[in-house]
């Protein structure tokens, strides 16, 4: 599994040109837009210092790679806010041992963010062109605790389950059951729902070791919607 934490001041001095200039820009991303917003989470911030968020993001967008936004990356959909990144992913409480199902591969960032965090990850996209730039892109940085599928997200990935995380990043109207089926006992999920953009809410479903399930409203939020196959 692909960890490292950083030491700031050595790497800061030891990158030149294009490469300091974006180091120093995931720099002030993180001071600004996710530890001045309280996530503490250190093996969180490393990774997202660690990963090149821009070579994610097509060529055309990638000045805003580290901007305090959503960024476009084709077919109607982003790669999410860094902070929101974050804050699902602490939210997600991952460690090291855990297998971990993403919905919504994207651009592969997120993803990234959790190979950094856990054991392996599986990740679904329904857009298969989005899934196949993904896995390039993540096969390029050495990803090899990751695997992307091209399918249907509200399906999961049962043949791998039970995942003791699962992350959705994209917004059904309700939490769908197959997932929760798919979640091992203390098995945590963060999920956004919704009906419409305007009244999503991010979601943490907990199972417990006997089963039953726990919910907890967070806050509003706005993702692109789940898209069945």
């Amino acid at each position: 599994m692909k960890r490292i934490l950083f030491n700031i001041i050595i790497l800061s001095t030891s990158c030149t040109g294009d490469n300091n200039e974006l180091y120093l820009s995931r720099m002030k991303m993180i001071e600004t837009q996710i530890k001045q917003r309280g996530i503490k989470d250190q093996a969180i911030l490393d990774a997202m210092l660690k990963i090149n968020r821009h070579e994610f993001v097509q060529e055309n967008f990638q000045r805003l790679a580290y901007s305090d936004r959503p960024v476009p990356i084709g077919f109607g959909q982003t790669i999410s806010q860094p902070y929101i990144v974050a804050f699902m992913s602490e939210k997600l409480n991952v460690n090291t041992h855990h297998k971990v199902l993403e919905i919504g591969t994207g651009s592969g960032y997120q993803a990234a963010v959790l190979a950094e965090l856990s054991e392996h990850v599986y990740t679904i996209e329904i857009i298969s062109e989005l899934a196949k730039r993904a896995e390039k892109v993540l096969n390029k940085n050495k990803y090899d605790n990751i695997t992307v599928r091209i399918g249907d997200g509200y399906k999961g990935w049962p043949e791998e389950a039970p995942f003791d995380r699962i992350m959705v990043t994209a917004a059904p109207e309700k939490i769908p059951e197959r997932l929760i089926e798919q979640l091992a006992p203390s098995g945590i999920m963060v999920i956004p729902v919704g009906e419409t953009v305007m009244m999503q809410y991010l979601w943490s479903i907990t199972k417990e070791n006997d089963g039953s399930i726990k919910k907890e409203k967070i806050f509003p939020v706005r993702f692109v919607p789940m898209v069945k196959e």
